[in-house]
Parts: structure tokens; C-alpha cells; sequence
């Protein structure tokens, strides 16, 4: 028989937290955060989760706050006598430091992990890893979603006459490699170089833009320097219109503002993270994704449905 469900939000996903509960049907569990003067908060249940399976729902972009605010729940949880706790974070913060690129750096994508274990965590399920290793980090179980699912069938309902997909960095070839193969359309791959974090020194193109309808395809949108420029250049060597899907938008310092100078025609990404649909930006949610795992996780049932969509790309 399986456990029963609670689900709880930090208070930063609320947005989506709600509409992932009434996907699964029930209403978002009652958490009570204490904020002190000195700055320290103290997150509490207002209800019993004793023996219960216990999903706690965060995404964590400006991610210290964030991130901390779902270790105390984690912990609160465990020590409540929660039977298994289950963190879902939507974006995980830090993951795109999942190696040393130079020297004398931390990997801050495997310290995070390890604080979330160290906190008793059961199991993770997050969306579109900047890295697929990233799972193999922790010993725990890591279910890792796919945006994918919802941004494919939202492209072939728009029917473009001659679809293009891109990269908007060799980084993320194989992402983009994997919407053509599934589309049926050819690739395009930008190469670029950087003088320093979040600035674009150099951006090529490699392969024929002309009269095509260019889908650039990203994990994470940041600052929006990359993939604007690679818009722009694309327009600028002939093609007909350039379009961008991302799962996570980040959308730094005036990102927005530089998305809606661009030549973009618009920027599909998921609510992994709040942003509202306006200008360029149109919003397709997670929710039903979401829900939906929890429901199978918690009845101890087999989550690989989600996975014949990337198995058909």
C-alpha cells in the first residue's frame, strides 16, 4: 500500500508548486517560514507527515537562499518522521559548474548535491541537467525530466516550412542533435569564445542558414548575450526567421530587454523558474510532468514513460 503524499513548496516555487498539487489532486501542503531580524528563517509544517511520502517542491536560481531554505525543509521533514522525502527541484542552481575547467575552482554542482544528502534527502527529481553526470554524483536515485517533451509537439504544431535546428554553442550539440534527428530538419552549430564568464568574445556559424527557419535549442538562458547574437547573425546571413527554446530562464541583468531588441521572433521556455509570457517570451508549464511522477513514485511504479519521448529523439 502506498504512503501517503504531502506536497510542500519553498517559498520561491510557489507558483508552480500550486498547479503541480491540483495536476495530482490534492491541495499544497501548509508551511509556515519564521523570518528573524538578523536575516536567519525557520521553515515549519503545519501538519503531520509522520510516515508519509514527502515531496518538497524548490527550484533553486539565486540559488543560496533558495538551496537553503530546501535543506531546512529537508531536515524539518526527517526529523518529523517523514517516511521517505523527496526533493523536486525544477532547476537546480550551481549545475553548470559540474567539472574543473580551470584551476582552483570548486565543482559546485557535486558540493550541492552532497549538502542535499548530508540533509537526508530520499530522492531527487529535477529537470534538463546542464549535465547528464550530474546524476551519477549521488548515490541516491536522481530522476532527470526532460522539457523536450513539451517543447517538440509545441514546434510541429507550428508547422515551419523549412526548419533549421541549432546550437547556440558546441556545448550543447548533441541537445539540439537530438530535436533534428526527432524533427526531421537539418543542424546548425555556432562556435564561439569567451574572454570571461557571461560575455561572448567570438560567434561562427557552421552551417547554412539561407531562407531557413532556425530553432536555437539551450538549457539555460542567462544573460541572453549568446543566444541574441547568434540570432542576429543568423538573420544577418539570410535566414528567414530564428526562434529560441530553453528550459531554464534565468534571464539575468536585462536579458529580457535584449531578447526583445533581438531578432528572435520568440523565446519558448518552461516555468522552471518564474517568468510571465510577455513580448517574445511564451511560457509552456511543467505541472503535468511533475504530478505525474509524484504519482508514480509514490506507488512505487516505473517512471520510464517519460523516457520513450527522448528514446523516440
Amino acid at each position: 500500500m502506498a504512503a501517503k503524499v504531502n506536497i510542500f513548496s519553498g517559498e520561491a516555487t510557489l507558483y508552480l508548486a500550486e498547479k503541480i498539487a491540483a495536476e495530482y489532486g490534492m491541495a499544497l501542503g501548509k508551511v509556515k517560514v519564521s523570518h528573524f531580524k538578523d536575516g536567519e528563517y525557520q521553515p515549519s509544517f503545519e501538519e503531520t507527515i509522520r510516515g508519509n511520502d514527502v515531496f518538497l517542491i524548490q527550484s533553486t536560481f539565486q540559488p543560496a537562499d533558495n538551496l537553503f531554505e530546501l535543506l531546512l525543509m529537508i531536515d524539518a521533514a526527517k526529523r518529523a518522521s517523514a517516511k521517505r522525502v523527496v526533493a523536486l527541484i525544477p532547476y537546480l542552481g550551481f549545475a553548470r559548474q559540474d567539472r574543473k575547467d580551470k584551476p582552483r575552482v570548486s565543482i559546485g554542482a557535486k558540493l550541492v548535491t552532497n549538502l542535499l544528502v548530508a540533509a537526508g534527502v530520499d530522492r531527487i527529481i529535477t529537470m534538463d541537467l546542464h549535465s547528464d553526470q550530474i546524476q551519477g554524483f549521488v548515490d541516491i536515485p536522481v530522476d532527470h525530466m526532460y522539457a523536450s517533451s513539451i517543447f517538440v509537439p509545441h514546434l510541429m504544431k507550428m508547422n515551419l516550412p523549412n526548419l533549421v535546428m541549432a546550437s547556440p554553442d558546441t556545448g550543447g550539440t548533441k541537445r539540439a542533435a537530438a530535436y533534428a534527428k526527432f524533427l526531421d530538419s537539418d543542424l546548425v552549430i555556432c562556435f564561439k569564445t569567451r574572454e570571461k564568464a557571461n560575455e561572448v568574445k567570438e560567434l561562427r556559424i557552421i552551417g547554412d542558414v539561407k531562407g531557413k527557419d532556425v530553432v536555437l535549442v539551450d538549457d539555460i538562458i542567462d544573460t541572453a548575450g549568446t543566444i541574441t547574437t547568434a540570432a542576429d547573425k543568423m538573420m544577418d546571413q539570410g535566414a528567414s526567421s530564428v526562434r529560441a527554446v530553453c528550459t531554464h530562464p534565468v534571464f539575468s541583468d536585462d536579458a529580457i530587454e535584449r531578447i526583445e531588441r533581438s531578432s528572435l521572433a520568440e523565446v519558448l521556455v518552461a516555468d522552471t523558474i518564474p517568468r510571465k509570457a510577455k513580448g517574445k517570451v511564451t511560457v509552456l508549464s511543467t505541472a503535468h510532468i511533475f504530478a505525474d511522477v509524484i504519482k508514480r513514485v509514490n506507488k512505487n511504479k516505473s517512471i520510464s514513460t517519460h523516457f520513450e519521448f527522448l528514446t523516440m529523439l
